[in-house]
């Protein structure tokens, strides 16, 4: 349970609106003893660099996500990460992201590039949109997800999670777009969330037990699928 935050980091008032921005509100708030709420503040874009978010923190946080956050187009940006992330939460306990806004992946330059689109392309990784690692006490709520570059949202090694009234959405022949993936979670709960992609709409992989998924919206995509 995380209760009232004594500090509330607003990262428009605090920064200039950049990745390095986000990074400094979330180091503010991960510092803090008495809790705190990173808000990302309605009606605004903000277009961000691949970025780290790592714990552990002192206190529980809350994000807070009601603007549009929107993955820079240019593949370099990506060398440092390996190709394989853009937001990326890792080593947070009690942790809640949420709120009515949209992470928009901008994957179409991507997809062009994938060799499912165009076969004399050698295969390539592409990032995760949204990724989870090592978190547990964690509430993803409320946000839209939108044209991620390959997965939308990852769930991997995290234990006590709740995903919940989320709308996950790319074209239907958007290569390798899985709406939810999950690997080595241990209680999860996946309910009330539409998911329209490319792909699975989630996928569960082996290592995760006490996997949920109820209330479910799947299609276009390949369904729900579990491998072990």
């Amino acid at each position: 349970m995380i209760s009232a935050p004594n500090l509330t980091l607003k990262v428009v008032e605090l920064f200039i609106i950049t990745t390095f921005a986000f990074k400094e509100a979330w180091e503010l708030a991960c510092n803090s003893s008495q809790g705190a709420i990173v808000v990302v503040p309605k009606n605004k874009i903000y277009h961000l660099k691949p970025i780290d978010f790592f714990g552990p923190c002192n206190s529980p946080l809350i994000v807070n996500i009601h603007g549009t956050i929107k993955a820079t187009v240019h593949h370099s940006d990506y060398k440092a990460h390996g190709r394989r992330r853009w937001l990326y939460f890792a080593n947070v306990q009690n942790l809640r992201v949420e709120g009515g806004g949209i992470i928009n992946g901008n994957g179409r330059t991507w997809w062009q590039k994938s060799c499912k689109i165009n076969i004399a392309i050698p295969c390539k990784e592409a990032p995760t949109a949204l990724t989870f690692s090592q978190c547990s006490n964690l509430r993803v709520a409320g946000l839209r997800i939108r044209n991620a570059q390959q997965m939308h949202l990852s769930f991997n090694k995290c234990v006590n999670v709740k995903a919940l009234n989320l709308s996950v959405t790319a074209p239907g022949n958007s290569p390798n777009t899985d709406g939810i993936h999950v690997s080595e979670t241990h209680n999860i709960h996946i309910k009330n969330c539409v998911i329209k992609t490319g792909d699975d709409c989630i996928s569960v992989v082996s290592g995760s037990q006490n996997v949920r998924a109820t209330d479910i919206t799947c299609g276009p995509g390949h369904g729900i699928r579990s491998s072990s």
